[in-house]
């Protein structure tokens, strides 16, 4: 059980799943406690649907691509991601990654807890791909602010491949 104090097994498609609207779909494998140490989420993203908005903090975030294709938006710099493509974004790194290519994508994204700083800094090619705000900010809600509220939905069969 994802609630409790102990380990726990959970199979992603029976994790509880959030539809992010513009931001696809995902799972952090988390009950109702979040997980102290470490974020991990499970994005699957359309073509040009991006995982959140551009942004930077004080720890470190990793991607590894488990399937189709992805772009990596980093320090204004845009780079092709495809299957099994590992992305390291230490502190203070700006970054998002975007779907691409012709299907969805499905991606594992960890990124390590505590007092994070965040910051939304203003990036065209970041606006260009819809992932990005037009004036810096530090507050998600306000980064996040004329986007739809994120809802809880169940995993739908097809979201992750069969390897």
């Amino acid at each position: 059980m994802a609630d409790g104090e102990g380990w726990f097994v959970i199979n992603a498609r029976e994790s509880r799943w959030r539809d992010a609207g513009h931001f696809g779909h995902f799972t952090n494998f988390e009950g109702k406690k979040r997980f102290r140490q470490l974020g991990i989420n499970l994005n699957v993203l359309e073509p040009g649907q991006p995982m959140g908005m551009y942004h930077r903090e004080n720890k470190q975030e990793d991607f590894l691509v488990l399937s189709g294709e992805c772009l990596l938006l980093v320090d204004g710099e845009e780079r092709r991601l495809r299957t099994w493509d590992f992305a390291h974004c230490p502190p203070g790194t700006n970054h998002i990654i975007v779907g691409a290519g012709t299907g969805p994508s499905v991606v594992l994204a960890v990124g390590a807890r505590g007092r994070t700083r965040l910051v939304y800094p203003v990036e065209p090619l970041a606006l260009k791909h819809g992932a990005g705000v037009e004036q810096e900010t530090t507050k998600p809600q306000e980064a996040y602010a004329n986007l739809g509220a994120w809802e809880r939905c169940r995993y739908e069969e097809g979201w992750l491949p069969d390897f």
